[in-house]
């Protein structure tokens, strides 16, 4: 059954574009915040897990491989993953490191922290 966000099945889209998919792309956002990379790289580098991606879906359930619909479908769910993960690591190392200047105001961000006096 095609829908529109999958061209095989939806459990195979469950498993393959969102568990192992964004389990991959939330550890590659993990890996280049740690380094102190710039936020660019892990959506360059989850554009071509997409394309790996894709392979498995054509190889492995007979998917479209050159379909640019899906492509961009599992691009934007896998850099979503890649996304929250660069920035949970970035809001944790920021809090950390620099825990004199700032404090964590959400799972998402950090202030600067109140002048004390």
């Amino acid at each position: 059954m095609m829908g529109i966000l999958w061209d095989t099945s939806f459990p195979t889209f469950l498993m393959l574009t969102v568990v192992i998919g964004g389990a991959a792309a939330y550890m590659t956002g993990r890996a280049l915040a740690s380094h102190w990379r710039p936020i660019i790289q892990p959506v360059l580098y989850t554009l071509l897990l997409a394309a790996v991606v894709r392979f498995f879906h054509y190889a492995l359930f007979g998917g479209a491989l050159l379909s640019l619909h899906y492509y961009v479908v599992d691009a934007a769910v896998l850099i979503s993953a890649a996304l929250l993960g660069y920035r949970i690591t970035r809001v944790r190392q920021m809090v950390t490191q620099y825990s004199w200047l700032y404090e964590r105001s959400g799972p998402f961000s950090w202030r600067e922290k109140k002048a004390e006096g």
